[in-house]
């Protein structure tokens, strides 16, 4: 297989298809419909990354290096810190479905 120089092939990622608010908003909508934790989480901070980490981690009140950690798969952020996120994001959480019990 010969390779073109004229091509440049990098990873792919997948915050660069939410920079767009609505798109944003379908895809955390998705996330939240999940009942997920850990992929609500990821999700966020796919969003995140797409809007800048610095700024938003300014505007959510905390560090960079914070909300990447509390936002990466290993994370557990608390309701305060997605709601702080979320607003900064530009979104609020909000609606209850009611599912039936387990």
């Amino acid at each position: 297989m010969t390779k073109n120089p004229d091509h440049i092939s990098r990873p792919f990622d997948i915050a660069e298809l939410v920079t767009d608010p609505e798109v944003a908003q379908g895809f955390l909508e998705d996330a939240l419909s999940s009942g997920d934790a850990a992929e609500i989480a990821e999700a966020i901070g796919i969003v995140a990354r797409a809007q800048g980490m610095t700024s938003l981690a300014n505007d959510a009140g905390m560090s960079r290096e914070t909300l990447y950690r509390t936002l990466s798969a290993k994370g557990n952020p608390t309701l305060s810190t997605l709601l702080a996120v979320l607003k900064a994001l530009g979104f609020k959480l909000s609606g209850v479905e009611r599912i039936s019990p387990a």
